[in-house]
């Protein structure tokens, strides 16, 4: 007998001794299944045992497959706040207890998302009033890894003033909109890294297979080549030295020290921006798993990649559909919020990488089904990329899912640029409003325009308001204007909204190139 074939045999009747039936994190007590719609189960038993699921008049089997999973679908069933029992028989036994159906959501993106209930605006009340029996959590733990995962170390629980406060702000208040409105249970999947890059979420075969991501994995293959040599380990070893003599010369001198230890060269391999990190440490373990929808706040991380990010972007919402299997599941995000200092000089004001990461975004729209995008550009602070006002960004991204999913009729869109025709030294804008009527807030002057000629030197820009959808756009020294835009900066000084208390999306009216478009290197490299 060769060694390999002994070798695969012993490792066989290794697995067969410890196989036992077992189950993902995921599915556990104090769950809620998705209502209306199939839900997979799955687990892992001795390869070829038969395994038993049996909810309510249901029961179905499977049978462990040659590497001990197994996989049962549970027939469509309408909501029930009625705590039910799940039981599983394999090679052993288990019953899961106090499970609910209901509407479940992944609630994902990095930290605003990961912004926890505790940290946000009216912590202290949201927390003691926070009696939701029938909203259950769970949190995903953040793990960075190129081996994809099966399983992680978490659990379901109540919702309840001792269990809210680690949980994300943005994804409990969306969920505390839909149980409140619908009268249903509620599921919700923390599922946020902070600082995390949307490349790192998606499936890394799929990225290498599209020839718009190029620049992005040859990057990403030379940074695995450099950190993971001899150099960067030597190097990183003697600056950790030399940090570490500062730090006791620091100390026995009585003073502060406040540098930070240099990072080790590995960090980069084990964490939030390396393409296909996340999707196999963190979000694998939870594919399949019955969902209703998935809500999403990300983006600061690829904003000197915006033009990138208007491909990338899509490209990972459709990975996820792909791989879930339950269709164009709908999938709401965030748009960036407004940041950073405000500047008075507009033609410095406007070139913004976040204000095309923005633009990036709300592409997205048009780009696939079944999403949409909620503009939080009041909402943020000049001084805090994480604004702790999360519960207007919940809400709105609440608007979406009841207009679009579950049939209720009230405004969810934020206006968009539609058109803009330049004649006599004006701009007249027309926009999309979705049924409502644009209005000024705090002052009755709009603000937030520029404009500019064919120079394309920007100016700031005075408005007026025309009807319910139209403004006129002129400015002093621009006589024939041939562009415009509206809140284009990373912090913009901007006040248009909709009577119904939804601001206008940031736009433009030009197609000039790109800030963030990756330029060629001389010699033809990139």
């Amino acid at each position: 007998m060769k060694l390999t074939t002994l070798t695969t045999l012993l490792a066989a009747l290794a697995f067969t001794a410890r196989a036992e039936l077992k189950l993902p994190a995921i599915l556990g007590d104090n769950m809620v299944l998705q209502q209306k719609q199939t839900n997979p189960l799955w687990g892992w038993d001795t390869p070829g045992t038969e395994v038993t699921v049996k909810f309510g008049a249901q029961s179905k089997s499977a049978k462990a497959g040659a590497d001990g999973k197994w996989t049962v679908k549970l027939d469509p069933v309408p909501a029930n706040a009625q705590p039910a029992t799940i039981s599983i028989k394999g090679s052993s036994a288990m019953e899961l207890k106090n499970v609910l159906v209901g509407e479940v959501w992944i609630c994902s993106g990095q930290s605003n998302m990961q912004w926890n209930v505790q940290s946000a605006w009216d912590a202290d009340l949201e927390i003691a009033t926070a009696k939701y029996p029938n909203i259950r959590l769970i949190t995903v733990p953040n793990v960075g890894t190129q081996e994809p995962q099966q399983d992680f170390k978490g659990q379901w629980v109540e919702c309840s003033p001792q269990t809210v406060g680690g949980f994300s702000a943005v994804g409990f208040f969306y969920g505390r909109v839909l149980h409140n409105v619908l009268d249903v249970p509620v599921g919700l999947i923390n599922n946020s890294w902070g600082g995390s890059a949307a490349e790192a979420w998606v499936n890394r075969g799929e990225l290498e297979k599209d020839p718009r991501f190029k620049l992005l994995m040859d990057n990403t293959k030379a940074n695995e080549t450099r950190l993971s040599s001899d150099a960067a380990k030597q190097k990183y070893e003697a600056d950790l030295a030399a940090w570490k003599q500062l730090a006791d010369a620091a100390k026995q001198a009585g003073k502060a020290f406040t540098t930070r230890a240099p990072g080790a060269p590995d960090a980069w391999l084990r964490g939030n921006a390396r393409p296909g990190n996340i999707y196999n440490g963190a979000l694998l373990p939870t594919i399949g798993y019955g969902i209703k929808g998935a809500i999403w706040y990300q983006g600061e991380s690829n904003a000197g990649r915006a033009f990138e990010y208007a491909s990338l972007f899509p490209f990972m919402i459709q990975n996820w559909r792909s791989e879930w299997q339950q269709g164009d599941f709908p999938f709401y995000w965030v748009q960036l919020a407004d940041y950073m200092v405000e500047k008075s000089d507009a033609e410095q004001a406007t070139a913004s990488s976040w204000a095309e990461l923005r633009e990036s975004q709300t592409k997205t729209q048009s780009a696939l089904q079944n999403g949409g995008q909620a503009v939080i550009i009041d909402l943020g602070e000049a001084n805090d990329i994480h604004p702790k006002n999360k519960r207007d960004v919940a809400e709105r991204l609440a608007r979406w899912a009841l207009a679009k999913d579950y049939g209720m009729k009230l405004s969810y869109r934020s206006p968009e640029f539609k058109s803009a025709e330049f004649a006599g030294g004006k701009a007249l804008v027309s926009l999309d409003t979705f049924g409502g009527t644009l209005r000024t807030v705090d002052v009755n002057d709009v603000r937030g325009f520029v404009i500019c000629g064919e120079d394309k030197k920007w100016v700031w820009a005075t408005a007026k308001i025309l009807g319910k959808d139209k403004l006129e756009v002129s400015a002093d020294g621009v006589a024939t204007p041939v562009a415009v835009r509206y809140a284009w900066s990373d912090n913009p000084v901007c006040n248009l909204f909709t009577t119904d208390g939804l601001p206008v999306t940031p736009f433009r009216s030009d197609d000039f190139e790109m800030l963030t478009k990756p330029k060629p290197l001389p010699g033809g490299l990139r």
